[in-house]
């Protein structure tokens, strides 16, 4: 049952804006969003894509947008599914129904990370100092998503234009992932 009585914070509410800018790259913390995670089998994977209105991908690494929601691949047989501006009962509920009879694990983690984008020319230089990915476009191009480290903390990362990465951190980890993000381009000299 999906407790809906807890209120969420943000744990990033405290950052100032404009705190975590540089002159190449800029640091925003984005709005809150239902977070649910499904894993499941080849047959219920249609079903849930169909319930939640994105075909969920099926290459690796990869993610699929369309309209509030998105959709991203994190192993064979588990999807992140993000609805921006929903409250997680509709979608949850949506689901359920659709993948009754499946065999299928669905949970709402909404509460468990806070996202933010690094934008700008310089996002990917930056990224690539505490993450052991190669983050290159040519590695890593537009449409890709996988979880990493940023330096100690686990960390979703995905590439939605050539110069913007969403991140996403657990919530316990987001304030040092945003300072460690802000020391790295603090100390380079970028254009």
């Amino acid at each position: 049952m999906l407790d809906l009585a807890t209120r969420r914070s943000n744990s990033l509410a405290g950052l100032a804006r404009g705190s975590g800018n540089v002159p190449a790259a800029a640091l925003e913390v984005l709005p809150d969003a239902t977070k649910l995670s499904f894993r499941g089998r080849p047959s219920a994977v249609q079903a849930a894509g169909e319930a939640f209105g994105i075909q969920l991908p099926q290459t690796a690494c990869r993610f699929g947008v369309k309209g509030n929601r998105s959709a991203y691949w994190l192993g064979p047989d588990e999807w992140l599914l993000h609805a921006t501006g929903e409250h997680a009962s509709e979608p949850f509920a949506a689901l359920e129904r659709a993948l009754a009879g499946h065999s299928y694990s669905l949970v709402d983690v909404s509460h468990r990370s806070d996202a933010f984008a690094l934008s700008g020319p310089s996002s990917e230089y930056i990224l690539n100092h505490g993450c052991p990915l190669d983050l290159s476009h040519r590695s890593f191009p537009v449409g890709m998503c996988t979880r990493t480290v940023l330096a100690k903390a686990d960390t979703i990362v995905w590439r939605r234009q050539t110069d913007l990465f969403h991140l996403e951190a657990w919530r316990s980890f987001a304030p040092y992932v945003t300072a460690l993000l802000a020391e790295i381009a603090s100390g380079y000299d970028l254009p």
